[in-house]
């Protein structure tokens, strides 16, 4: 069976790409991995099929898989992609991950245990916190630092969720989350579509847990974020709450005859 696929999104990262592959599949569990690749100029997908020749199938199907988009297309549009390739193949847990490294790849298994774990704290989605413990962003500027964690407690304020990194990129889901919660279109591309995807899991009701990680800024390549991607989350926040008001969550631990009984009454 198919289980863990790390989905990481790329635009000019051939400075980065080979080493957070080979990083990620030193770790002492499996992880396949997909690359969903932009049309990166510098070469960043020739370089991925390159090491697809170095890394054998694991049984039918290959450990390092690409998907090539043309242009530039967003990073939300990038992982919506990139599970929906991961869903149709059967896979259990998928990964949100950079490839710059911000990200550390070992506590890829930290997440993995907080979704895979059977006991009562086993989480739908495991959030990669950078502020429930803490601070801990390593080589920021301060305003960088204070712009993130105001723009959590922004979002806490509007939305009502207790999340506190709700602009994390750094997740993993259980496929049945994803299931049901792209049934419906997700809107949002940069900082807000982090925020849009963690909004609609709370509201389905899906176990929300977050896991201490420290964040560190990328040393190699060039960042994406822009003032347009933090607009999109300050405006996109207040649209997404409006609009939820109109949009009918069924809870995922209601039974089938109380879905339908609740669609009824709405």
């Amino acid at each position: 069976m198919k289980e863990r696929l790390v989905v990481i999104p790329t635009y000019n990262e051939i400075e980065n790409i080979e080493t957070i592959i080979r990083k990620t599949f030193s770790l002492p569990e499996p992880f396949d991995i997909l690359i969903v690749d932009d049309g990166s100029p510098d070469g960043t997908a020739q370089r991925v099929r390159d090491l697809q020749e170095e890394f054998p199938p694991n049984g039918p199907s290959l450990r390092l898989n690409l998907l090539e988009r043309r242009g530039k297309l967003g990073l939300g549009t990038a992982y919506i992609d990139g599970f929906k390739w991961a869903l149709s193949r059967g896979y259990q847990f998928l990964f949100e991950m950079d490839a710059d490294f911000s990200h550390n790849p070992e506590d890829l298994i930290k997440l993995y245990h907080a979704c895979a774990d059977e006991g009562a704290t086993r989480a739908d989605v495991a959030v990669g916190s950078r502020y429930i413990k803490g601070v801990n962003v390593v080589n920021w500027p301060m305003s960088r630092v204070l712009m993130s964690y105001f723009a959590g407690v922004y979002v806490r304020f509007i939305t009502g969720m207790s999340i506190m990194d709700p602009t994390a990129g750094f997740i993993c889901y259980r496929a049945e989350v994803l299931e049901v919660i792209l049934h419906n279109p997700i809107k949002f591309v940069g900082y807000a579509f982090q925020i849009e995807m963690k909004f609609t899991c709370w509201k389905y009701g899906f176990r929300i847990r977050e896991v201490p990680i420290i964040f560190t800024d990328r040393t190699k390549g060039v960042s994406k974020m822009s003032s347009k991607i933090f607009k999109e989350a300050v405006f996109g926040v207040l649209q997404m709450k409006i609009s939820s008001f109109f949009r009918h969550y069924i809870p995922r631990r209601e039974t089938p005859a109380k879905a339908e009984e609740s669609m009824k009454a709405f």
